[in-house]
């Protein structure tokens, strides 16, 4: 398969760019994350946040949070608005419920992104009750990979519990989320059946991006021909039919587009989505580096910083440098996601070039 697109997909990524442009420009918030806590009950190999088990960064109280969702209200349809918690590990916080009973009340979806250490039955319970919406739960691999990359031995079995119980609910959206790497990927065809069986029907499957811990991991990287392997698997799994796979919004995939996700390639951040990070940084997405921070809810208006602010995340012209500089996908790519672009502003990986 050629990795460059075809006239028909070129049409189909014409017609998005400028879909995509109209959206820069009107730039309506859908999602928000809140990095709630830095505290973490695992120690990923691949961790961005250098999270631990004791952080040095207090938690950031409900409240302060509160005040930029009574900020933001008059300006939104609340309904349209996904809430996200995020960390660090977001069930380590005992006051979750009450954040989420009054987002509810505000009339705000929410949901969480979790390990699934602390998921147990009596927690869940209590998060459906405080009006969750959704959860991802992380789960890479069979038992030996997962906790390898997790760096916790209970983790596979928690999270496996915890997916375990979602099966089992009917009023709540849930998906499980695979970082694939050197430990994992022989195993992928087992491990979706292994997911199938569990009653996963949603997986969205990650690669894991040099920086960090990660870039001093070999493990955690997966050479270009396992890349290509990876998105051929996927789009074999959304043509078999038995469980919903999607390939995460990393970057542009050239032909591979509209056949491994759900959606053409697109960066969100800064143009639907944004975070409010642990010390109040206003940001695009949790991934992305400090250097692309907007402002902060304890000096700034988050409103105005949304609206008037996130230029270098709406118009990417900026980027059309480096490896990027002569590519003819750039008016489709625009220069890959946000949270791949180093403080120099230079694409530290192509996905697309990757393709073999």
């Amino acid at each position: 398969m050629d990795k460059r697109p075809g006239l028909r997909k070129r049409l189909a990524l014409e017609l998005f760019r400028s879909i995509r442009r109209n959206r820069a420009k009107i730039h309506e918030l859908r999602t928000l994350f809140w990095e709630c806590t830095l505290r973490c009950n695992a120690s990923c190999r691949h961790c961005g946040s250098d999270c631990h088990v004791s952080s040095a960064h207090p938690d950031m109280p409900v409240e302060d949070f509160l005040k930029v969702i009574d900020e933001i209200t008059p300006h939104v349809n609340p309904h349209q608005v996904m809430i996200v918690f995020t960390g660090g590990e977001a069930l380590v916080r005992k006051d979750i419920e009450v954040c989420g009973r009054e987002l509810n009340k505000r009339e705000y979806p929410w949901g969480i992104v979790s390990n699934g250490l602390l998921l147990t039955r009596e927690r869940l319970d209590s998060l459906l009750a405080a009006g969750m919406h959704s959860i991802t739960i992380s789960l890479d691999g069979f038992e030996e990979a997962h906790n390898w990359l997790r760096g916790n031995r209970r983790s596979f079995e928690c999270a496996v519990n915890a997916i375990a119980m979602l099966a089992e609910e009917k009023e709540i959206s849930w998906d499980v989320v695979t970082c694939v790497n050197q430990k994992n990927f022989k195993d992928l065809m087992l491990f979706k059946e292994f997911l199938i069986e569990m009653g996963v029907r949603n997986w969205r499957i990650f690669t894991i991006f040099p920086v960090g811990r990660a870039a001093e991991t070999p493990e955690l990287q997966i050479d270009d021909k396992q890349f290509t392997w990876v998105l051929q698997f996927i789009r074999h799994c959304r043509h078999e039919g038995k469980i919903h796979v999607d390939f995460a919004c990393e970057g542009f995939l050239g032909n591979y587009e509209g056949e491994v996700r759900d959606q053409i390639f697109h960066c969100d951040a800064g143009v639907s989505t944004a975070s409010v990070l642990i010390d109040g940084s206003i940001s695009g997405c949790p991934s992305i580096r400090a250097n692309y921070h907007q402002g902060n809810i304890y000096k700034d208006s988050f409103i105005d910083v949304w609206n008037n602010g996130f230029k270098e995340y709406r118009n990417r012209k900026w980027a059309r440098k480096g490896q990027c500089a002569d590519c003819d996908m750039f008016r489709y790519c625009e220069g890959s996601g946000m949270h791949l672009h180093d403080e120099n502003g230079d694409l530290i990986t192509c996905h697309y070039k990757r393709i073999e």
